[in-house]
């Protein structure tokens, strides 16, 4: 996906009703009661991978990210950074966490968050393992998830 079509999915996700039950849309974004969640660029699997084309992908990760960040920084000013290591051992301690971060804060470190027409809007980039894709994901939530 280019960095246009990031932003358009962005700007989509974020004036689209919030469906009234979990699942997939036709465009390949997850919701439900209050949240969007979609991809926007993901990696290849990094089976039998010795760690170099890993190492390639999280570089280009990184810098996508900081891409999509100074754009959307400049549409709506700097954006919170959002920890969600408080989120993972909540979740790990079987403590409740709120649905979206839920669904992320296992695989997701750091979300960078703006609060724009009444909804929080964050992206960030989703590591689940060595051998498993890298994501870069928005996540458009009622409200304030955290």
């Amino acid at each position: 996906m280019t960095t246009a079509q990031q932003l358009e999915t962005v700007d989509r996700l974020r004036t689209r009703p919030f469906p009234a039950e979990r699942g997939w849309s036709a465009d390949g974004a997850y919701g439900g009661p209050g949240f969007h969640l979609a991809d926007l660029l993901v990696s290849e699997k990094f089976w039998e991978d010795d760690g170099s084309r890993r190492a390639e992908a999280e570089e280009q990760f990184d810098a996508e990210l900081v891409a999509l960040v100074t754009l959307l920084g400049r549409r709506w000013g700097e954006p919170e950074e959002l920890d969600l290591g408080e989120h993972l051992l909540r979740s790990v301690e079987g403590e409740p966490v709120p649905e979206p971060l839920s669904l992320v804060c296992g695989h997701v470190g750091t979300l960078y968050a703006w609060r724009v027409g009444g909804r929080r809007l964050a992206v960030g980039l989703g590591r689940q393992g060595t051998e498993s894709p890298i994501q870069l994901l928005v996540l458009v939530a009622a409200g304030d998830p955290a």
